[in-house]
């Protein structure tokens, strides 16, 4: 059970440090530029995408072994799963604009884009990569928990990347860098320094839960 345990959470820490999908493998980076600038509007973003992510996931992993994969229609899995997420998130919009408005109006054209970012139709396909061989290991149920708390937390990486790039980016705007620097040029060279202090977090996650565990 312990051992159990251990896994999920090192696949869920491990997606929010060692694999962000932003900061390490540069998905999801038009929201994260666009929508970084208030901190109400990349707390919304974050969890709207959490959200998708784990919503999608649930869909698109079953729909992936019980259809795609049982009747050979892998070539169809891109077109499904945009399908699926693009389903999700005009729900989340229909019900933001219904009951929350003001985060409604702040996200404003970012929100449909969720369905093209590629930050969430990467976590679909990829989780269906990295653990439909444990599908044929340890049975469909185990697979599919791995796949959700991997969605979960790739969700979550990504809010603490628009979290925390909101902070650098008012930092950023309070300082006075050369002109030729000013505008997009030192908001690229921000995400890059971003980025590159999460190359620390390497082999830390699975170290510290195995010694907790």
């Amino acid at each position: 059970m312990s051992s159990q345990i251990a896994a999920f959470a090192t696949i869920f820490f491990s997606m929010i440090l060692v694999n962000n999908y932003v900061l390490v493998q540069f998905l999801g980076i038009c929201p994260f530029l666009g929508v970084s600038k208030k901190l109400d509007s990349s707390l919304g973003m974050g969890v709207a995408v959490i959200v998708v992510m784990v919503i999608a996931t649930a869909v698109t992993f079953p729909l992936q072994i019980f259809l795609l994969d049982a009747f050979d229609l892998g070539y169809m899995q891109t077109i499904i799963f945009i399908l699926v997420i693009a389903v999700l998130v005009q729900l989340i919009e229909i019900t933001l604009k219904r009951y929350v408005p003001a985060l409604y109006q702040s996200l404003g054209v970012y929100l449909p884009l969720i369905t093209t970012n590629c930050c969430v139709l990467g976590v679909t396909i990829l989780a269906v990569q990295d653990y439909s061989a444990v599908v044929q290991q340890s049975g469909f149920g185990l697979a599919y928990a791995e796949a959700l708390v991997c969605s979960a937390g790739a969700g979550v990486g990504f809010l603490v990347a628009m979290l925390l790039f909101c902070g650098v980016r008012q930092r950023v705007e309070n300082a006075d860098p050369p002109s030729c620097f000013k505008g997009l040029p030192i908001t690229l060279v921000a995400a890059a320094i971003t980025s590159l202090s999460f190359m620390g977090f390497g082999g830390l996650v699975e170290n510290i839960i195995n010694a907790i565990l």
